[in-house]
């Protein structure tokens, strides 16, 4: 089944465009994207590939574009209103029915990801790829519990390795990271090397 064209409201009452298609499990997915400031979307490469993946084992996926990007309404808000869009896009994937929710997080994705505690959102598993620790600040994020992996590529200076693993330890020391040689931040040409990692660890 393609994906569905849908909208749904973020929590301010923004409307957000998504690609939503049901999967054969009562497992979802949400997938966010890079940084709407240097032309992340729902469409880039990298999201693409994990939505694959994701799908090929029968999740439900949800990709979307954050507040400001494509047709989503509303202004990029810095992350704050970002995490509110995350909110939506699980609730929304509650509303069908889904008894397991994980999230996948690109980049700027990962970082908002990383933001939303237990006590705002109750994901079952997260992956990050490239989580930029370089380029955004991860200060605030103390531990992950339900941190399952984390992937960069050894050229990724956005995601350089050393700090991926560094920050991945102190999240949560039962979390595996992998990387990926020759990769940098966008994976152009490692998209199956990416695929492959994911689907052992989906």
């Amino acid at each position: 089944m393609p994906e569905e064209k849908i909208e749904f409201n973020s929590d301010d009452q923004i409307i957000l465009e998504g690609l939503f298609d049901p999967g054969t499990k009562m497992h979802g997915v949400i997938i966010t994207h890079p940084h709407p400031l240097y032309g992340g979307d729902m469409y880039n490469n990298v999201v693409e590939t994990i939505r694959a993946v994701y799908h090929k084992k029968g999740y439900s996926t949800l990709r979307f574009n954050f507040r400001g990007v494509g047709a989503s309404g509303g202004a990029y808000d810095e992350g704050a209103g970002e995490q509110k869009d995350v909110i939506a896009a699980f609730n929304f994937l509650k509303k069908q029915g889904l008894d397991r929710i994980d999230l996948c997080g690109y980049s700027f994705g990962a970082w908002i990801n990383s933001q939303l505690t237990t006590d705002k959102i109750a994901a079952n598993a997260s992956v990050m790829v490239s989580p930029p620790a370089a380029m955004m600040q991860f200060e605030t994020v103390s531990k992950i519990d339900h941190l399952k992996l984390a992937v960069t590529g050894r050229s990724d200076e956005i995601s350089p390795p050393d700090m991926v693993k560094q920050l991945v330890a102190g999240w949560n020391r039962a979390a595996d990271v992998e990387i990926i040689d020759g990769a940098d931040h966008f994976y152009f040409g490692y998209e199956d090397k990416l695929a492959e990692i994911l689907t052992k660890y989906i």
